[in-house]
């Protein structure tokens, strides 16, 4: 069965670290940004080969799985409807003293994962791929089985939604751990004691 195809918004480092491991574990993979696909020439000859650049439009289009990973204060420059039945993995964060800080992620009675559920009305929202650093991703990925293997979490209401995404996690090279609704992410969000903390499957 073919894998999913992942498009990925947000160039930075997280972006970039996410399609170059998803490539290699044999995802197809497109990345977009704001400034177009213009932008992306150089950076995917030489770190990403075989990942395709686009509008930001047109990666939402072509993928069954997407990542966001833009600073969250730039929400609501990504437009809704786009996102109609679409797998949404949340991999931003709310960091006030790098974004200062944002009116409505501010009520700590709910999760950004769930404002960015209600702002993407129709798609399925998976938190996930935020709580563990870009350098990371790619240093500490380990094959299935591996006993030192790394465990990355998850949180969402969508359950077919969750398999993907953790089928996705296991690719990657990360033990995908599933902890419920998608409330939950506030389990592993910054200063929270999962967040960037380095467990296995078991210990969780």
């Amino acid at each position: 069965m073919p894998k999913s195809k992942l498009g990925i918004i947000g160039s930075g480092r997280l972006g970039t670290a996410i399609a170059r491991q998803s490539s290699k574990a044999g995802y197809e993979v497109r990345i977009a940004n704001s400034r177009g696909p213009e932008s992306l020439g150089l950076m995917l000859s030489v770190l990403l080969p075989g990942v395709i650049a686009g509008t930001v439009g047109g990666v939402i289009e072509q993928s069954d799985i997407i990542v966001l990973a833009i600073p969250l204060n730039q929400y609501k420059t990504l437009k809704p409807e786009l996102f109609a039945a679409k797998v949404v993995i949340d991999a931003m964060n709310y960091w006030p003293p790098t974004e200062g800080a944002i009116k409505e992620f501010m009520n700590e009675e709910v999760t950004s994962s769930e404002y960015i559920q209600h702002y993407l009305k129709g798609a399925h929202v998976v938190k996930t791929l935020n709580h563990i650093a870009y350098n990371e991703l790619e240093e500490h990925n380990l094959p299935a089985g591996d006993p030192k293997r790394r465990a990355m979490v998850l949180a969402g209401d969508d359950k077919e939604a969750k398999t993907v995404v953790s089928e996705l996690i296991d690719a990657i090279g990360f033990d995908p751990v599933d902890l419920g609704e998608l409330k939950n992410g506030k389990k592993f969000q910054p200063d929270t004691s999962l967040f960037n903390a380095r467990y296995v499957a078991n210990d969780l």
